[in-house]
């Protein structure tokens, strides 16, 4: 069993991952921050399952360093990601000189693995074929570009720290309120394909990727490698809301829209209202979710830490409603 540290433990992945790794026997110190009522939330269920929770930011170097002098890895998975109104400079002072202080301070401790969580968002746009970790990167959002750059940073100091980099895939499960806002248009009757449906997903039930995770705090073939963590079945959208649908007991065909008055809305919206420091009620990594493809390899996660992804988007989907309906998010 491993002390383990956890940033972005307010966050979806890292609230749930550092609850997971408790019920194993792992002693877990959880770093985040608390700025809105989810994120409160998530603290409080994390105190509330008897773990340590430091409130703290990337910057705060001295309550760092006094947190990481008994840890044995750090799993760090704190980042900026959905501030569309902020200003590139605001993902680089999180993701890249965040991720450069982690990194010194885990050196300077002693720790004996230092997992840094990158994103798919490093590959860009869609390209045909499996992706895998050789694969060209090409982000096209401040959030891509600066997560490739914190991978670089983390890569430099793979010759002082034992440092595994994982792309993370699409994640979903219960905990997640991204995609709650589809589960109840679904289940409303509301809900509205952008385009064709037809472009692919391979999404990740949270607890497999907490398993991945721990994985590559364990494996004896993780240090130096970069891997990508991602379920096991590629999906279109429209078979994705068919399950949704089905795991609400609300099966329904979708309707289709053109794709192009939303994107040139969201072009128009993140030109003209983060200058007046509002946030764009529509933007292109919205529109993702509807037009991008994405098909991973899961060799090198297989071969390095030994793990597959196991849960079915089906039983995942169910899971998640259920949750959903336990926090009366959703309607039974």
């Amino acid at each position: 069993m491993a002390r383990i540290l956890i940033t972005g433990a307010t966050g979806f992945i890292g609230c749930e991952l550092a609850q997971l790794a408790a019920r194993l026997g792992h002693q877990i110190t959880a770093i985040g921050a608390v700025n809105n009522a989810i994120e409160r939330e998530r603290y409080q269920r994390l105190a509330a399952a008897g773990l340590e929770v430091l409130i703290a930011s990337l910057d705060q170097k001295d309550l760092l360093e006094s947190a990481l002098r008994t840890q044995d890895a750090v799993i760090h998975l704190a980042a900026a990601q959905h501030e569309a109104e902020a200003p590139e400079s605001f993902f680089r002072r999180v993701n890249v000189e965040g991720t450069h202080t982690m990194l010194e301070l885990a050196r300077r401790a002693g720790v004996s693995r230092f997992v840094h969580g990158s994103t798919i968002g490093v590959y860009g746009e869609a390209v045909a074929g499996a992706l895998n970790e050789l694969s060209p990167l090409a982000p096209t959002s401040s959030y891509g570009r600066t997560k490739a750059q914190a991978e670089a940073v983390a890569r430099e100091y793979s010759t002082q720290l034992p440092v595994c980099i994982v792309r993370i895939s699409e994640t979903y499960g219960p905990g997640d309120m991204r995609l709650l806002k589809l589960f109840r248009a679904v289940q409303r009757g509301r809900y509205v394909t952008i385009g064709d449906g037809h472009n692919q997903h391979q999404l990740i039930y949270v607890d497999d990727l907490a398993r991945g995770l721990l994985a590559a705090v364990e494996s004896p073939g993780a240090p130096g490698a970069t891997v990508i963590l991602a379920g096991s079945e590629i999906l279109t959208t429209d078979e994705l809301v068919a399950a949704i649908g089905a795991a609400i007991a609300k099966p329904r065909a979708p309707w289709h829209v053109p794709m192009w008055p939303f994107s040139a809305a969201a072009f128009v919206f993140e030109k003209t209202l983060p200058p007046l420091g509002i946030r764009p009620p529509l933007h292109q990594r919205r529109l993702d979710f509807f037009r991008k493809s994405f098909r991973f390899s899961t060799t090198a996660a297989a071969d390095l830490l030994g793990f597959r992804a196991t849960t079915s988007f089906v039983d995942g989907a169910r899971r998640t409603a259920h949750w959903y309906q336990q926090q009366g998010l959703l309607g039974v």
